[in-house]
């Protein structure tokens, strides 16, 4: 007998990047995919196949995926679930595998939002087209979600989940958009919906009330305990829209260590808890947003004590108040700080510094041509990222130029069409207009 699991889907580089006011460079979209494998996660969300800017990215990626690169990791796009929309991804990304189709189900959302022009019943409609559509494009895992779940009718999530599961869908995405649910609320409902559709069941919860994390490990122990597979949706730090989403490594350590859960739900096996600290830094870097010292597992103060009678009992016996270990989390390595002369590259770097910054990562060059190549994609990279560039990201670069600027292109959408090209065209953008 098949023993159900908890997976993780981490939405970091779809999610994650609408984080207001912040996101991310593609090359940085990427380095996190890899690190995301390389940690054994069981899905990455890495973007928006219907949007121009994101094509070369999300083709290159799954490049990454046919040469054996990111090989643990699935990759899988997001789009509205209107069948137009997935011809477009197909279109736009045609080796893409796995996707997740998106309506809103809430009555709030769909007066609010569509303003009484789609009934409940046009949504479903839209979902069973997309899906069937995502099925004659060759999709191997097709998930749908109910935006809005936890304040819609839990009767009308069951036949909107059966409909798109009729039609070809293999899991229902339960997200709470706003953050609204409680831990038992969500174990209530997630329990009713994985009973009645025998689907696998993602749980997509935000923090607004600061309980996503207790939510969704709540939400997968109902869809365990209902018979099904239960994703677990996260984001690295807990980054994302308003007060973020369900952080990967607590929804990790909640399932492994808590009281309710340890030994008696299991993770899915590929997943390596000591590559999280390296993947936790690398994304604060990247975002540009430290990691909080209270966060657990990787905060600064995670394992530091001050208090006379903790630091006693931390040295006598670090069970005494530790539950778990900083190693388990590949912490504990001392990090060298350069405090003296440093040699960087970037957009404006020269060949000696170039060649000084990659001779410290023990990586040569063939010859002169293979060097200045790979010098101006550190140089666009640098322009990409807009930061010094870390040693994943040079040597990303070095194994995998083509990749690197395949990534890193980006063709902006400019098709003069109606009154902008009369504009043009009368030449009335050369005139002086006033800017400052």
């Amino acid at each position: 007998m098949k023993e159900n699991k908890i997976y993780f889907v981490d939405v970091t580089n779809r999610d994650g990047v609408q984080t207001s006011r912040l996101g991310l460079a593609k090359l940085q979209k990427t380095i996190i995919n890899i690190m995301l494998d390389d940690m054994g996660i069981t899905q990455s969300e890495f973007g928006f196949p219907t949007t121009q800017h994101e094509i070369n990215y999300l083709n290159g990626n799954l490049e990454l995926v046919e040469r054996n690169v990111i090989s643990k990791t699935k990759l899988s796009g997001w789009m509205r679930a209107i069948a137009s929309d997935v011809e477009l991804s197909f279109n736009n990304v045609p080796k893409l595998k796995n996707v997740n189709l998106s309506q809103s189900t809430s009555e709030q959302m769909i007066h609010g939002k569509y303003q009484g022009k789609k009934t409940p019943e046009d949504l479903i409609h839209l979902t069973e087209e997309a899906v069937r559509c995502a099925v004659s494009k060759g999709a191997e895992i097709i998930g749908v979600n109910a935006e809005d779940a936890s304040r819609s009718d839990i009767d009308y999530l069951i036949k909107y989940a059966k409909a798109a599961q009729k039609a070809g869908a293999q899991r229902f995405r339960y997200c709470d958009t706003l953050g609204f649910e409680d831990p038992r609320t969500a174990y209530d409902r997630i329990y009713k919906i994985a009973r009645a559709t025998g689907m696998a069941i993602e749980l997509h919860y935000h923090n607004d009330l600061g309980m996503a994390v207790g939510c969704s490990v709540m939400g997968a122990k109902a869809a365990i305990d209902a018979g099904v597979d239960a994703y677990i949706n996260t984001a690295i730090n807990g980054m994302g829209e308003r007060a973020g989403n369900a952080d990967l490594v607590s929804c990790l350590l909640a399932v492994l260590k808590s009281a309710g859960f340890r030994g008696e739900y299991h993770i899915d096996p590929n997943i390596d808890l000591s590559k999280a600290w390296q993947l936790a830094k690398y994304t604060a870097y990247a975002f540009g947003v430290p990691i909080p010292m209270n966060q657990p597992a990787v905060g600064d103060n995670a394992f530091a004590h001050e208090s006379g009678i903790h630091a006693d009992g931390a040295l006598k016996d670090r069970r005494n108040y530790e539950l778990y270990d900083f190693e388990e989390l590949g912490r504990g390595e001392p990090e060298i700080i350069e405090t003296g002369r440093m040699i960087t590259t970037g957009e404006y770097g020269g060949i000696k510094g170039f060649r000084n910054v990659y001779d410290n990562l023990e990586l040569e060059f063939k010859d002169e041509h293979e060097a200045r190549n790979i010098l101006e994609l550190v140089r666009y990279a640098n322009v990409h990222t807009q930061k010094p560039l870390t040693s994943s990201e040079l040597r990303f670069i070095y194994y995998y130029p083509d990749i690197a600027a395949k990534i890193m292109t980006v063709s902006p959408y400019y098709k003069p069409q109606g009154a902008i090209k009369e504009r043009i065209d009368a030449h009335i953008l050369t005139k002086p207009h006033r800017i400052i």
